[in-house]
């Protein structure tokens, strides 16, 4: 359990939602209460939302923490963290007339259990992603599906220095290896940044130690000179969370470290990097007074590693954006979604312009719609916008939506 003043783990979120604690009784036991008063003076948001699925719970999968993955057909690939044939989780797929087909379902050990993070897809359409938990050692695996629905895992967590809980969608690099990060483990017990290779050969890029970050629980992204940038839930100079780089040659540079002020605080998600250099993420807490934390921000960190508060979310526009890495268009507005706030308190869809003017796009309802996004969202070429809602097992199990802006 999170101590006072901190707000839970993935590892805590996520275990209570497997041992049927409700959704509510989590965020309270979590520290992170939710505001129920009635939003004032919210913009009615003008964005349609369409439900292309809703899960329920059973062999077609339920809980689905991660976001999308897209191809140039239109179908959707994700995972869920519960549901399946053994209650441990899928990688499912939506076609564009919103069938789902369930491509895996976990096992246990020594398969994977409970995929919590967006998948990776080539080119020749194999699906490459991470189990929070199970593998032959039960602290988590890499595992890939291929085009035909076979399942490996090409690797298992051994709860020693090649880390513990792989927490992030994985990337990739031009030689076909994949990288992500575990929330634990290491040579510290604060997490590590690893590189897997295609003959699944694992190699430790990181430990964090605590003044640069710990428990990073968020994708990297990578610059065309191999340099790798995150973030990180905790640590750094106030224990609330950092942004790093790691240099292709294995520098670690703390960028920013979050003061869980007006900064912001305890950043779940990965960033967002423009085309010269500027990075944009969000913080869980912090920001402008709002509730006991603060209700999270968006921010900016330029080339100097100069941070700006682009939007800071109070009462009525989003509480609390959660493990969702930010889409950017073209123009440079940045799209996103919150855990909870808005109108009915169970989360929105929002843009935020280059300028930082926050614009609410959609409400979630807590009907048909469900509510609770906790992931990113996928953008398509028409500027549409696809993500997944968590529900509030078991009476909800989640959903897979559409915003048309």
């Amino acid at each position: 359990m999170a101590s006072a003043g901190q707000p839970p783990s993935l590892t805590f979120r996520i275990r209570g939602r497997l041992a049927g604690v409700g959704l509510a009784a989590i965020v309270t036991v979590g520290l992170t209460a939710v505001d129920t008063r009635p939003a004032q003076g919210q913009t009615a948001a003008t964005a349609t939302e369409t439900t292309l699925y809703t899960f329920t719970g059973g062999t077609d999968g339920g809980s689905p923490y991660a976001g999308l993955t897209r191809d140039a057909a239109g179908n959707l690939y994700g995972v869920t963290f519960a549901g399946g044939s053994a209650n441990l989780g899928t990688v499912y797929k939506i076609d564009a007339t919103g069938t789902e087909s369930v491509l895996h379902s976990f096992t246990g050990k020594p398969d994977g259990e409970h995929p919590s993070h967006k998948l990776l897809r080539d080119h020749a359409g194999n699906l490459f992603g991470v189990a929070y938990e199970g593998g032959a050692n039960g602290y988590g695996a890499v595992f890939e599906v291929d085009a035909s629905g076979t399942e490996t895992v090409l690797y298992s967590f051994g709860a020693g220095t090649d880390g513990e809980y792989p927490s992030s969608p994985l990337i990739g690099d031009e030689a076909g290896n994949l990288i992500g990060t575990t929330g634990y483990g290491g040579t510290t017990g604060n997490g590590t940044i690893y590189r897997l290779s295609k003959t699944g050969q694992e190699t430790i890029l990181h430990n964090f130690r605590g003044p640069e970050g710990a428990n990073p629980f968020t994708a990297l992204i990578r610059d065309s000179s191999g340099n790798l940038y995150g973030t990180a839930s905790l640590g750094g100079a106030s224990g609330n969370g950092t942004v790093f780089e790691l240099t292709h040659n294995g520098h670690m540079t703390l960028l920013h470290s979050f003061s869980n002020g007006t900064d912001g605080a305890n950043p779940y998600a990965g960033l967002t990097r423009d085309s010269v250099g500027n990075l944009y993420g969000t913080t869980y807490y912090g920001g402008a007074a709002c509730h006991t934390f603060g209700c999270g921000t968006v921010f900016k960190i330029d080339t100097q590693g100069k941070e700006t508060i682009l939007h800071a979310f109070g009462e009525s526009d989003g509480h609390y954006p959660d493990f969702g890495t930010l889409a950017m268009d073209a123009a440079g507005n940045l799209y996103g979604t919150t855990y909870a706030g808005g109108t009915a308190d169970m989360g929105v869809v929002f843009e935020v312009s280059s300028s930082g003017t926050e614009t609410v796009l959609y409400n979630f309802t807590g009907g048909a719609d469900e509510g609770f996004p906790v992931s990113g969202l996928v953008r398509d070429p028409s500027g549409d916008l696809y993500g997944t809602t968590l529900g509030n097992a078991p009476t909800t199990n989640g959903t897979v939506f559409k915003i048309t802006p």
